[in-house]
């Protein structure tokens, strides 16, 4: 598993077709990346179980289209996945 300490506020999140789909805000709790505002002024939240490497970028194991079907608006809908 992705040592959440690595993940750093303002990084960019990859897909795993290497497109930018977003931006990490802050690690929330010990499971989950919040992700910063989109356009609409909405966060997002992805578990840390997508990530399959971090460098300076952080990058998840499923295309952007799929992450961005499958994030969550609320850290407790997040955890359900």
């Amino acid at each position: 598993m992705i040592d959440a300490s690595q993940i750093k506020p303002d990084t960019p999140v990859v897909c795993s077709n290497n497109g930018q789909f977003a931006t990490v805000d802050h690690i929330e709790g010990q499971d989950l990346i919040k992700l910063s505002r989109d356009d609409d002024g909405q966060h997002h939240y992805i578990p840390l179980s997508w990530v399959t490497s971090v460098d300076d970028q952080v990058h998840v194991d499923r295309p952007g289209d799929q992450a961005m079907r499958e994030w969550s608006t609320s850290a407790d809908a997040a955890r359900l996945h």
